[in-house]
């Protein structure tokens, strides 16, 4: 597949899903925390569960700082309905810290800093990247990771492997982009499970269609 058709590809599926758009870079390295915080907070959590939690819990701790010195008890209460509520606050009280202590209070803007932080791997550090400050990177989430081997774009097991195969196949311009299109793809068409094949627009040619109609 070739860059210009990988991109024809997003873009048919943009076509379908009404056309979310592509993520524009949230300007100034002060919204890496806000969105470092909602991410963690959105770890196996409906979306608009995350949205409300995430505004709670950020309304009253909006800064490293404030995170790392707000009462366990407090940011437990403020995570509960998000799950996993325990290791979340301590996730994101161990991030302040470090961010106070090592950083400046700042969230770091490289892939490897980032994963030395508790609680973020590379689906996380990548959105972070991507919408923050603006370095092409591919976030992987289940969405993505299925979506692209049902396609047959990649053929892996883990979500490493197919943000590698992802990378050799789409521009890089198109990078932050996939996650943002591939979620609502899959969350409105290329479902986990009963996918809407028959509203596809690759079901004549997805290796996956015959066997999901079934």
């Amino acid at each position: 597949m070739t860059p210009d058709s990988a991109s024809g590809l997003l873009a048919r599926m943009r076509s379908i899903i009404g056309k979310p758009g592509r993520p524009a870079p949230m300007e100034g390295s002060d919204r890496a925390f806000p969105v470092l915080v909602g991410t963690i907070i959105s770890l196996r959590t409906r979306d608009a569960v995350t949205r409300k939690v995430s505004v709670k819990v950020l309304s009253e701790a909006p800064d490293p700082h404030t995170m790392a010195s707000m009462d366990r008890g407090r940011l437990e209460e403020l995570l509960r309905p998000a799950g996993f509520y325990r290791q979340k606050a301590g996730q994101l009280k161990a991030i302040s810290s470090i961010l106070l202590r090592d950083f400046e209070g700042r969230v770091p803007g490289s892939l490897d800093e980032l994963l030395e932080l508790p609680g973020v791997g590379r689906k996380t550090a990548n959105f972070v990247l991507g919408m923050v400050f603006g370095i092409p990177s591919i976030c992987v989430d289940v969405h993505v990771h299925r979506i692209s081997n049902r396609l047959g774009l990649v053929e892996t097991r883990s979500p490493e492997e197919t943000e590698a195969g992802l990378q050799g196949i789409f521009p890089e311009e198109e990078w932050t982009g996939i996650n943002h299109t591939m979620v609502r793809f899959g969350q409105n068409i290329c479902r986990p499970v009963r996918p809407l094949c028959h509203e596809c627009p690759f079901m004549g040619e997805c290796p996956s269609s015959a066997v999901e109609k079934a």
